[in-house]
């Protein structure tokens, strides 16, 4: 049965959610599960840098019935200003593939400079600690398998041992081959995909300052925001769904749960498609 066949204008739907693909702990099928029991209607597994595991996704959304679009985000940066960027509905082209084999050269440089560097800081971490984390071999490596290593030899939680040594400005970050948000929104739409801002709540600038580049991301052809998202306040979701309909831009929302810890659980917060972006997704317009 088509995507479009399965789903009614309006669904309510997690557009962003991580898998084993990249540093999730859950297998595509065990989030559909969760997306099927939370009410969800449709879903989009956006994995950092990678749309590996596609048709395994699609089909875990398909056993649970659920409408799936395919998904990815991607770790973008200007300068030390995290700007990531989702990607929809994109097609695993020349374009697609060519950037995400940038991203895992450049990923295999970085956990290697951040290795080195938690060395020669007392951590004995290696290379072959950070890989053990790392469930797909074809997919870029992430900060997280460098963190989850890491934390084994310090005793912390992943939290504390990112915040304390793998966060920008920490000692052992890495910020080797890291895209810049302008190169991710055109990569997306050279694969046929729309681009949408990510978490813009977690930009660390204050509100004219995270205004600024929500409209210079817009300028620059961005197609949506990311206005629900688990930690923003009801005021950060309400001011960006302004944003969006002044800038003329996509509303999308997701959890952007890695493993359900308290804070982050598949299905929350709870967003609903407008039928502008539905009809988009899934029928094409």
């Amino acid at each position: 049965m088509k995507d479009t066949e399965k789903t009614s204008l309006g669904a309510r739907a997690d557009m962003h959610l991580h898998s084993v693909y990249s540093d999730g702990l859950n297998t595509p099928e065990e989030i559909c599960r969760l997306a099927k029991t939370r009410g969800l209607q449709a879903i989009s597994i956006t994995d950092h840098d990678t749309m590996n595991g596609d048709e395994e996704k699609r089909a875990a959304a398909e056993k649970h019935g659920l409408a799936y679009v395919s998904g990815w985000e991607i770790s973008a940066y200007d300068e030390d200003l995290k700007l990531h960027i989702l990607g929809y509905a994109c097609e695993r082209g020349e374009a697609y593939t060519r950037f995400m084999q940038d991203r895992k050269a450049a990923s295999l440089a970085r956990a290697e400079e951040s290795v080195a560097k938690l060395r020669a800081l007392g951590v004995p971490v290696t290379m072959d600690d950070v890989l053990s984390f790392q469930t797909d071999k074809t997919a870029p490596l992430h900060t997280m398998h460098v963190t989850r290593a890491a934390a084994k030899y310090l005793g912390l939680s992943t939290r504390e041992t990112y915040e304390r040594y793998l966060n920008v400005g920490m000692p052992a970050n890495s910020s080797i081959g890291r895209p810049t948000p302008k190169e991710a929104i055109a990569c997306i739409h050279a694969s046929g995909g729309i681009a949408s801002i990510a978490h813009p709540g977690r930009i660390t600038l204050d509100d004219e300052g995270k205004e600024r580049i929500v409209r210079s991301l817009a300028e620059c052809g961005v197609d949506g925001i990311e206005a629900f998202y688990t930690t923003h306040t009801e005021k950060e979701t309400a001011w960006f769904c302004t944003l969006a309909k002044e800038l003329g831009l996509y509303i999308t929302g997701g959890s952007d749960t890695h493993i359900e810890d308290g804070t982050h659980a598949v299905g929350l917060p709870v967003f609903f498609m407008a039928s502008a972006l539905q009809k988009r997704l899934f029928l094409g317009e």
